[in-house]
């Protein structure tokens, strides 16, 4: 499936079938097998030299679990924040979503990060493949993704990019750069 996606690619370290297992027990639900297909093949690392994607990994810190519930959390208390502050609190907090449906936040798992700052969130209603969406770094704007992760990948390197990252934004490389398992370890027990 990943075959041809990635001009250049350096493998990361792979999510094993029980570390898959895991996750889809913690989060409650069976991950997109577009997905499932990149923990395998791709393991985890940095895509396009922009997107980190969380990966079922037994190290906590770079876990999916993990991750996803941190940028919840992380999305959930700026909002809160930004409800408290008294220059906002006449103005409702809504976000521009393409599509116009706002229950989509209720049903997020987010997955991964852009480097400007933009979450990666699943929309996990129905089964199978789940639709792919951004969440700005402003968080007022979200924007589809894909329909599948290769999908969503393909499109951020070529002129699709416009229509998920902003006008503003340029093609993204055709690159997945891995991180290998001591790097991730150090991570977690640093020397």
């Amino acid at each position: 499936m990943w075959d041809g996606v990635f001009a250049e690619f350096r493998r990361g370290f792979a999510s094993s079938e029980a570390e898959i297992a895991r996750a889809e027990a913690e989060l409650g639900f069976r991950l997109p097998d577009s997905y499932r297909s990149f923990c395998e093949a791709c393991g985890a690392g940095r895509t396009n030299d922009h997107f980190r994607i969380a990966t079922p990994l037994p190290f906590e810190p770079a876990d999916l679990v993990t991750r996803a519930n941190l940028i919840a959390l992380s999305v959930s208390e700026a909002l809160r924040a930004l409800r408290a502050n008294p220059d906002f609190a006449d103005q409702p907090i809504r976000f521009e979503i393409e599509g116009g449906d706002e229950a989509i936040l209720d049903r997020a798992c987010f997955f991964g990060e852009g480097e400007d700052g933009a979450f990666l969130f699943w929309d996990v209603q129905g089964t199978g493949e789940y639709d792919i969406w951004v969440m700005g770094a402003d968080l007022e704007s979200i924007r589809f993704g894909g329909e599948t992760l290769v999908d969503f990948v393909r499109a951020t390197q070529g002129a699709k990019i416009h229509t998920i990252l902003g006008l503003a934004a340029t093609p993204l490389p055709s690159r997945f750069d891995g991180i290998d398992e001591a790097t991730l370890a150090r991570a977690v027990r640093p020397d």
